[in-house]
């Protein structure tokens, strides 16, 4: 029986492409509420861990148990329906369309209504449209961007278009947000911007789990940090052991992790 304190767990999780191991045998837990971040070097096998994860990919063996159900091989629109949203290392707004529009966009796995309730506009369409409009705006709140709401996705600064792209994924309600690279591009400004919101989704009760290559970033927010290598695990631990852990500097090349 799982721990009820353990909200995800990864069972000797393997994902190979062709010849490549990906991800070669990784296994371990998440707790419920906590900042897991995950680093390794480019080709460690992070991102396909999080595409496991989210049912991007199947993995060829292991378990996924996501709340005592295992869920590796779901599709990323039921995983998404079960709790566990994600970002992307590159930001995918919809350029086109408001940022109220893209915070509504990430809504659809708990929409009610099809397309003929949108053509005929009953009245259980237009409460729940009520309903959804009010999350969009209670979300702009809750990430500090309702002044924006009105803008389009592509008129809006890097840091703002970063913040926008996890409120759509927060409106949902989430139990897990998995966040890849999310300070990737941004200035030092922004970064604290960016940390600031990471610990305040935290305290709100949602876990997170974080890919980042900026270690100031990852190191002050996590709670405990996982390294990946050639797409095995190396170890699992407090920031401040894994920073002075000889393996994961040999596995950094002598790169300064600290």
């Amino acid at each position: 029986m799982q721990d009820s304190n353990i909200i995800l767990e990864i069972e000797n999780l393997t994902k190979t492409f062709y010849a490549l191991v990906a991800v070669n045998n990784v296994s371990f837990q998440v707790n419920r509420g906590e900042i897991l971040g995950i680093i390794g070097p480019n080709g460690s096998g992070k991102t396909t861990l999080f595409n496991c994860i989210t049912g991007v990919y199947k993995p060829d063996a292991g378990k996924i148990t996501y709340k005592g159900e295992n869920i590796a091989g779901r599709s990323v629109y039921d995983i998404a329906k079960m709790g566990i949203r994600r970002t992307f290392q590159t930001i995918r707004l919809f350029k086109d369309m408001s940022v109220a529009e893209n915070i509504y966009s990430g809504y659809y796995t708990h929409a009610k209504q099809n397309v003929f309730h949108a053509l005929t506009h009953l009245g259980s369409y237009n409460k729940d449209e009520t309903e959804v409009w009010t999350k969009v705006k209670e979300a702009a709140e809750f990430f500090e961007i309702q002044k924006y709401l009105r803008l389009k996705a592509m008129d809006l600064p890097y840091g703002v278009q970063r913040k926008v792209e996890v409120a759509r994924a927060f409106i949902s309600n989430p139990k897990i947000i998995i966040l890849d690279e999310p300070a990737a591009g941004m200035n030092d400004t922004e970064k604290v911007g960016l940390s600031a919101m990471i610990a305040k989704i935290s305290a709100s009760g949602v876990t997170v789990l974080m890919i980042e290559h900026d270690m100031n970033v990852l190191m002050n927010l996590s709670e405990r940090v996982i390294v990946l290598n050639n797409g095995g695990l190396v170890t699992c631990g407090l920031p401040q052991e894994v920073q002075n852990n000889p393996e994961v500097i040999n596995a950094y090349m002598g790169a300064d992790v600290r």
